[in-house]
């Protein structure tokens, strides 16, 4: 063992043997508060779903691994030598299919239209409202373009590919 552990991790009652409060997402994501989570959304590990100020994410949507989605702020306490006396909140929205790269951050307030990319390590500053069908990037996060067209493209890519693929089964009787 090593000797910055004191003792072993206790077993808590869910038979875990970590902190993190158990969700039907990932085992390994940190869920806090109380999201509004669409039908067929994917979370990652090591994923902070903040629900504390209020969120929404829509149907579909992929959260990869380490991303963080947030609706609280401690800064305005904490750079004041906790003399501004409260936590900062604000509603976050996530609409549906939406794809949040690796380690990307979304910050309170902000609203990510539909059938858009938030590429990884991307930080979306707070307040920010992306439009549908566009593609982020960056520090701060920036649309670089849309993706209409993309998402038509690959629809018809795997259409093509799936047929292809069923023409090479036996025909069935």
């Amino acid at each position: 063992m090593p000797k910055y552990l004191q003792q072993p991790p206790a077993n808590f009652p869910d038979g875990q043997t970590h902190h993190i409060p158990a969700n039907k997402y990932n085992a390994h994501c940190w869920i806090t508060g109380e999201p509004e989570i669409g039908e067929n959304t994917w979370i990652g590990a090591f994923v902070l779903i903040d629900g504390q100020g209020g969120l929404s994410i829509g149907k579909g949507c992929d959260i990869s691994c380490g991303a963080a989605i947030l609706t609280h702020s401690t800064v305005k306490r904490c750079v004041t030598e906790r003399a501004y006396g409260q936590v900062d909140q604000k509603p976050t929205v996530v609409e549906d299919h939406v794809f949040i790269g690796e380690n990307a951050v979304v910050m309170m307030g902000c609203r990510i239209g539909h059938h858009s990319i938030i590429g990884a390590g991307a930080v979306v500053l707070e307040d920010t409202v992306i439009p549908p069908y566009s593609m982020v990037v960056g520090v701060p996060g920036r649309v670089i373009r849309t993706i209409e067209d993309d998402i038509e493209q690959w629809t018809q890519e795997w259409k093509q590919q799936k047929n292809n693929l069923t023409s090479l089964l036996p025909n069935q009787p």
